[in-house]
């Protein structure tokens, strides 16, 4: 097994672990205005992610990190493709964790305003980070190749609004939604709770729906349908496959028992199969290119660094992600259990 394929993987772990944990939270921010009826409601949903969403944030950090490291030229690409994209996200971020230690010492409109602020942080990453998994599975405009390394990025903002690309991007809305609909219900209780679980009934459903979809439309469009191919030609792909099958299986049997917790973690085992389904239809390629003259892919192989880098690289990630892993089990032991009004801090 080469350096190279060894990164493709751990990065790809980094991204589901990203997903699966800072997408309940997102998630939870999207549903915020739907699932609230009132203050108290609202305090409770605020303090479900309250102690763990910086935390869960870092895993974004460290991605960004490990591509910078291993993929240069990918991270390169990205930066040039995703630009506005990525300052949205930024921004989005940055404007829920404002709101979050704002709101709890406001009220009346201004209380409002960071409400507001705290949906829309919440609603822009978690679009646009389906926005561009979608992008990145049909390609972009790149431009002519040279000396076998993959050309600048040739398109614009809106051209990587493609209908295939906006689709993913709800999909992937949806596969939050769903986590955050199964936290809040596992972390809530009374009216809040049947409410956040009837949400993760319906979310669920919708998310299978879309994928469908999904799936039909990738086989459809020409730029996008060797991910079908290339993924279900690999046995990692139906490996990745029956991980999401039974994320859903589970989950929804979980929601039948009216078990919060084990639907949580039917949602999580559905957000990391989503993100297998797409990496393995995706090797060895980062980045698709649109077929355009004399454009070549973003690879795993040209866009690599040095052996010597992959290698220290990767024994400092052996080391560091236990660490890390760890300590997010144990903060989420340490605040475990429902969150009740009287305990609203956030």
């Amino acid at each position: 097994m080469s350096l190279q394929l060894v990164w493709f993987v751990l990065i790809g772990l980094i991204a589901a672990i990203y997903a699966a944990t800072d997408g309940y939270d997102l998630g939870v921010g999207v549903l915020y205005p739907f699932l609230a009826r009132n203050d108290a409601e609202r305090g409770v949903l605020r303090q479900t992610i309250g102690p763990v969403w910086d935390g869960n944030e870092v895993w974004l950090l460290v991605f960004g990190g490990a591509l910078f490291g291993t993929f240069p030229v990918a991270y390169a690409v990205a930066l040039s493709a995703f630009y506005l994209a990525i300052m949205l996200v930024l921004f989005g971020l940055i404007l829920r964790a404002v709101s979050l230690e704002f709101r709890s010492h406001s009220s009346g409109a201004l209380g409002l305003l960071w409400d507001t602020a705290f949906f829309v942080g919440s609603l822009l990453p978690a679009l646009l980070f389906g926005v561009a998994v979608g992008d990145v599975v049909r390609g972009v405009k790149l431009g002519p190749s040279m000396a076998g390394q993959p050309g600048n990025y040739a398109g614009s903002f809106f051209s990587l609004l493609h209908p295939y690309a906006l689709l993913v991007g709800v999909t992937g809305l949806t596969a939050f939604v769903l986590m955050g609909a199964t936290w809040a219900a596992f972390k809530s209780d009374g009216e809040l709770q049947a409410r956040a679980a009837r949400a993760a009934s319906w979310a669920q459903a919708l998310l299978v729906a879309l994928f469908v979809l999904t799936t039909v439309y990738t086989a459809l469009d020409s730029s996008a349908k060797a991910q079908l191919s290339d993924g279900l030609g690999r046995a990692a792909g139906w490996v990745a496959l029956a991980v999401l099958v039974a994320g859903l299986a589970y989950g929804r049997w979980a929601m039948l028992a009216k078990n919060d917790g084990r639907a949580f973690l039917g949602a999580m085992v559905t957000v990391l199969g989503l993100v297998a389904v797409g990496g393995a239809g995706l090797y060895p390629n980062l980045t698709r290119a649109l077929t355009t003259p004399g454009s070549v892919a973003v690879t795993t192989h040209n866009a690599s660094a040095s052996h010597l880098t992959l290698t220290v690289m990767l024994v400092f990630a052996l080391v560091a992600l236990p660490v890390v892993i760890a300590y997010q089990v144990y903060v989420h032991r340490l605040f475990s259990g429902r969150v009740r009004s009287e305990d609203v801090e956030y």
